[in-house]
């Protein structure tokens, strides 16, 4: 079967050079996904899922125009079939095109990337992880006030080959692990959940390591001993604050109010209709003071176990670290090669696609929030009124990614330069530019955590794709809480 010959460059080099067309360039990208799911709800085993895809996105340039096909047909016929469909759809666009495209936009790249691993996620058999899941179950159980525990496991195993007629070549290897868990407790008629990271996951690159560690049950502990803590906290109070937010939450708050209004295509309005625009215009790239100025923020897809990291995007441009915003002001989007060209615009390495079926399109990839200097202590010394918020459980965000409000799980209210009481329901609502123009405070190093989604959607046919953001903890002035489900 040629599905498993095609890892081997020659198989591959050798169907490019025989398809039937003529055109300026082609690349042909070789996607197989090795997906397994494992969950448990109150220490039983709940889903054991696996499945195995793999297919060819074919990509030409013809007389100016981009065109796709794609197949899961892993014969030379099948892929031939794919790329006379993609000939044919870059034809039929010449006369309605909006830009003529270049070779340009696809150099010739070749090199390797390998996900960076301790152990494989084959290491572990399925009875040793269901083994694990029903204790980490167990253990959330910490009261008989914990009324349903749960506990979920995912790894994806992603190669990718791509060749083009050009002469790049480029073999990439990710190994993707997500984890979760939580417990929901209740009094009366008083309901709360506590989770490890709220709607955001602890997704990482790695092995099982990163879940399976000595940190792994005192967190456990402390996730099923919060959730009956909950029951009995103070509603969160209703006023205009000091808010600082856990790099969990700072997760949700990047992906939202920076990663998405970055996004070059939105700008230029091509995700209207769908997923939004953006309140950035491309004049203010360069212009716009989009923070304080201790807001860094980088695209790094270069940091090692980073949900998101990679050597090389989908259409083959080098990985590298880039600042999007520094010392507050905007410098560049998350605009890949085509938006670059289209938009003149600077960019990053941002092309991505979910699957062998979809073409590449602006994407996250890692969005960090850099570094500053304060340890955890010395931020909440520095608050005499405010509250402290861990774990995102709920988010709205206008479609020009302006205004938005936010629900955490977990609360603590600061007083006189000490965290005190436990605050339940909390929430927080502001406006994008004058949020981060109000950050006043970011955590060191050691504050700086990263976690990811699996789940970011955007697109049309729609791509589920996967992005990691890191952050210290954070703190901004005049952040307007209040509390309510």
């Amino acid at each position: 079967m040629l599905a498993t010959v095609l890892l081997q460059p020659e198989n591959l080099d050798k169907i490019l050079a025989d398809l039937p067309i003529e055109a300026d360039w082609i690349g042909l990208r070789w996607v197989k996904v090795i997906d397994r799911t494992r969950s448990a709800r109150d220490g039983v085993p709940q889903t054991n899922g696996n499945s195995i895809n793999s297919g060819v996105m074919v990509e030409v340039i013809v007389n100016g125009q981009i065109g796709y096909g794609s197949t899961n047909l892993l014969t030379p016929a099948g892929i031939a079939a794919a790329a006379q469909a993609a000939h044919q759809q870059a034809s039929a666009t010449a006369k309605y095109h909006l830009h003529t495209w270049s070779i340009t936009q696809r150099p010739k790249t070749t090199g390797n990337y390998k996900s960076a691993q301790a152990n494989s996620l084959d290491s572990l058999s399925v009875a040793a992880i269901d083994e694990l899941l029903i204790k980490i179950c167990r253990s959330l159980k910490v009261s008989d006030q914990i009324v349903q525990t749960r506990a979920m496991v995912n790894t994806k195993e992603i190669e990718t080959f791509y060749v083009s007629s050009n002469g790049s070549s480029i073999y990439q290897q990710v190994q993707l692990l997500v984890s979760d868990y939580g417990a929901t407790a209740q009094a009366g008629s008083i309901t709360q959940t506590r989770s490890n990271g709220g709607m955001s996951s602890h997704c990482y690159q790695g092995g099982w390591d990163y879940l399976d560690n000595s940190s792994l049950w005192a967190r456990v502990q402390q996730i099923g001993s919060q959730a009956v803590e909950l029951l009995t906290a103070q509603e969160c109070p209703n006023t205009t604050t000091t808010l600082v937010l856990d790099p969990d939450q700072m997760l949700l708050q990047i992906h939202e109010s920076i990663g998405h209004p970055l996004e070059i295509d939105r700008i230029l309005g091509d995700e209207r209709n769908y997923a939004g625009g953006s309140f950035v215009k491309p004049s203010d790239f360069g212009n716009l003071t989009y923070g304080s100025p201790l807001m860094n923020v980088t695209f790094d897809p270069t940091v090692s176990d980073e949900f998101a990291s990679y050597g090389f995007d989908d259409s083959g441009t080098v990985a590298k670290r880039e600042y999007l915003i520094q010392n507050g002001q905007l410098l560049r989007g998350l605009g890949g090669a085509d938006s670059q060209a289209r938009s003149g615009l600077p960019g990053v390495s941002c092309s991505r696609a979910c699957d062998w079926n979809r073409p590449p399109i602006d994407r996250m990839a890692n969005i960090n929030l850099e570094p500053g200097e304060s340890s955890f202590v010395e931020i909440i010394s520095q608050v005499e009124s405010g509250v402290y918020m861990e774990s995102n459980r709920s988010w709205s965000i206008d479609d020009q990614r302006h205004k938005f409000q936010f629900g955490c799980e977990y609360a603590q209210r600061i007083e006189n330069g000490k965290l005190t009481e436990t605050l339940r329901n909390p929430n927080y609502r502001d406006i994008t530019p004058k949020f981060w123009g109000n950050l006043v405070a970011v955590g060191n190093a050691e504050t700086w955590k990263t976690y990811g989604s699996p789940y970011c959607g955007k697109g049309e046919p729609n791509q589920l794709i996967w992005v990691g953001h890191g952050s210290p903890v954070a703190a901004f002035a005049n952040v307007e809480v209040f509390g309510g489900n």
